[in-house]
């Protein structure tokens, strides 16, 4: 998997960025485009591909969650679906299409979990990515994410363990350190795993979103690696974070997409309602008549008729029947 000069879709939690184009680039990376902030499930990563994306990285899911599941082939769809047994719930839902650029993010504490849950994954996906800055309390009580950062040993158990079972790319993302040279041999540390890509989020544990990315101190670490160095923070260094090359798109448009997206690959109702709502909040006010007619709808279909998409959505029922 290729990550020089690619456009990359983040495995982040909410949708709040333009899908317009831009020549810019991080001055201190070079060849890397940064990420766009993303709700991840596979309407919007198939979305963010149409409009350009090279890469595009799942939602963050833990290991335990997906080893409750299954793999079932959706010829419904057309999709390969992770199944919690016991619910039914789709964990994970990917298709072919995306099978040479989607990246499985993952949670974890533990080697075996993490092997386990990528061997579960490995054959549907491009690569395998785990979450070492996640600074949310779920996360680091259970030894997952941020808290991984005071754990080298286990850093290099987990990374290891996959790199020597797995034939494919793995990769992970950190926060700053308490100092940049923390930080810098903590990146030296991991690059001798073997690992493709490091992603450094520029900010530290303590930090909440409203304080600026530190990017001179990624710079650092970009400095120190031979292996490519992914940047993640905030809108400092470009005019927009983009991906369609046809420029700035309307976000009309954008939203009668992203919902023919959801009609087609049967969304969760409530994933697509909270994406939509982001995308209002963005230009607009929920207390304003679209804002309230989005709430109202409970299903995936009334949301297409909401947003003119009526006939789209009988033509899909139609082809499936």
């Amino acid at each position: 998997m290729d990550y020089e000069n690619k456009l990359v879709l983040a495995p982040m939690v909410r949708v709040v960025r333009d899908f317009s184009s831009s020549n810019a680039s991080l001055p201190i990376l070079g060849f890397y485009r940064v990420f766009l902030r993303t709700q991840g499930a596979l309407p919007f990563r198939m979305l963010a591909a149409e409009y350009g994306a090279d890469i595009t990285y799942g939602e963050e899911i833990i290991d335990h969650k997906m080893l409750k599941c299954e793999r079932v082939v959706n010829e419904y769809l057309g999709t390969t679906d992770f199944v919690e047994k016991g619910t039914g719930g789709v964990v994970f839902r990917t298709c072919p299409e995306e099978r040479d650029r989607v990246v499985f993010q993952m949670g974890t504490s533990c080697a075996v979990r993490a092997l386990a849950t990528a061997q579960l994954v490995c054959k549907d996906v491009a690569a395998i990515d785990i979450n070492m800055g996640c600074p949310k309390s779920f996360s680091i009580s259970g030894g997952m994410g941020a808290a991984l950062l005071s754990k080298p040993e286990l850093i290099d158990d987990i990374l290891t363990t996959l790199i020597r079972n797995l034939d494919m790319p793995v990769t992970c993302k950190i926060r700053l350190l308490k100092s940049p040279q923390d930080t810098v041999e903590l990146a030296r540390r991991i690059e001798k795993t073997g690992v493709s890509v490091l992603a450094v989020h520029g900010r530290k544990v303590a930090d909440r979103p409203k304080d600026a990315a530190k990017w001179s101190e990624i710079a650092d670490v970009v400095a120190a690696l031979s292996i490519p160095v992914i940047a993640n923070g905030d809108r400092g260094h470009v005019e927009c974070f983009n991906f369609s090359p046809k420029g700035k798109l309307p976000w009309e448009e954008v939203k009668r997409e992203y919902v023919r997206k959801c009609i087609l690959w049967d969304n969760d109702v409530k994933s697509t309602k909270q994406t939509i709502k982001e995308l209002i909040m963005h230009h607009s006010c929920l207390e304003f008549p679209e804002g309230k007619a989005v709430n109202k709808c409970e299903t995936v279909a009334d949301l297409g008729k909401l947003y003119g998409e009526e006939e789209y959505c009988i033509a899909v029922q139609e082809s499936r029947s």
